[in-house]
């Protein structure tokens, strides 16, 4: 007598393998979209700790035009400049779009904006706008 398995029983292992997947699936990317608005809203964070280390030692942000690679490199003009102020390159967002920096910004002195997973402003969920 052979030993094995009939294709009905492998069709209903199929069926469940394929129920528990679209039952865990929505649940575990949804996860993910929350991790990278986190790590977003971490590097802002960083950022500014960074940039208030430059205004200490600069006594003012950076312009629009030297940007967040003022941290990273003295920009022309910059006395006083005791940088680096962040250890590696100014990352991208999580979704690999590079982060907007305005000084002056519109409700403070510089804004820093990641445009989310579109890369456009305005969205809802993981297209929403992240900012400091």
């Amino acid at each position: 007598m052979a030993t094995g398995f009939t294709l009905l029983e492998l069709l209903v292992v199929v069926v469940i393998l394929g129920l528990l997947a679209g039952y865990v699936a929505p649940r575990y990317f949804s996860q993910i979209g929350k991790s990278e608005v986190q790590v977003a809203k971490t590097q802002i964070d960083s950022f500014e700790k960074a940039l208030d280390l430059y205004r200490i030692d600069v006594s003012s942000y950076p312009s629009t035009e030297q940007g967040l690679q003022a941290l990273v490199e003295k920009p022309t003009g910059a006395t006083n400049w005791n940088g680096p102020y962040l250890k590696k390159a100014v990352p991208l967002d999580p979704w690999g779009h590079p982060y907007i920096y305005r000084a002056p910004g519109e409700k403070r002195e510089y804004d820093i904006v990641s445009y989310g997973r579109d890369g456009k402003p305005g969205g809802n969920g993981q297209e929403a706008d992240l900012g400091n």
